[in-house]
């Protein structure tokens, strides 16, 4: 069965360019993004990658370690590695696992052989220091990923963490945020003695708080 919101990361250990990594290790008490790839020297894989690379300082901010994964062996991410540089321009800087066997893939609902028998589906898993699964976004080959979307939707899961806080629809860092509907008018006014904007009785807008 696939991972769901709220579960468990799985650990495991794998072979990548930066070594044998055990995962719950590596991830230890900081937000990990996770993503796979299904194989070496893809085209749309390759833009992937460096993008990742080149802003590896934002997810350092936020306290949030990179991690990929390709089916193929190290060598092959080692000879790949010389493409994604030239490409984006940009050293890969995070662990790039191996996985042959497609035991990682499979541990992770990352395989899906209706939508191709052969190869890993571009997933993404935000994951959070206690190892629960935050966010999964699965991408076709086709479609490349957006790497300001995982960035703004971490944001998001980092600012409402611990807080009767949603974001809304296009929501940036800055932007006002939502009292969960679960927050009844008068426990608002505790935590907002200011006030907030009204849109309908269910829809409270503040400011967004002080990360």
């Amino acid at each position: 069965m696939s991972l769901q919101l709220g579960d468990t990361a799985p650990d495991f250990t794998l072979d990548s360019t930066a070594g044998t990594v055990r995962f719950h290790d590596y991830a230890g008490d900081h937000w990990v993004v996770f993503f796979s790839h299904p194989k070496d020297f893809t085209p749309v894989c390759t833009t992937e990658l460096g993008a990742f690379a080149s802003r590896k300082a934002e997810f350092d901010a936020r306290n949030t370690k990179l991690i990929g994964l390709s089916v193929d062996s190290v060598a092959d991410h080692h000879g790949w590695a010389k493409d994604v540089a030239e490409v984006g321009g940009a050293e890969i800087n995070y662990p790039l696992l191996a996985d042959p066997e497609l035991e990682v893939a499979r541990l992770y609902g990352m395989f899906h052989p209706k939508a191709d028998p052969k190869v890993t589906v571009r997933s993404v898993f935000v994951i959070d220091p206690q190892k629960k699964v935050r966010l999964i976004l699965t991408y076709p080959p086709s479609a490349g990923r957006n790497v300001d979307e995982v960035l703004r939707v971490l944001d998001s899961l980092q600012l409402t963490d611990g807080r009767k806080l949603t974001t809304p629809v296009d929501w940036q860092p800055g932007d006002d945020v939502i009292i969960a509907p679960s927050v009844s008018d008068e426990d608002a006014r505790k935590l907002y003695p200011e006030g907030w904007r009204t849109l309908k009785p269910y829809l409270r807008l503040v400011p967004a708080p002080a990360a």
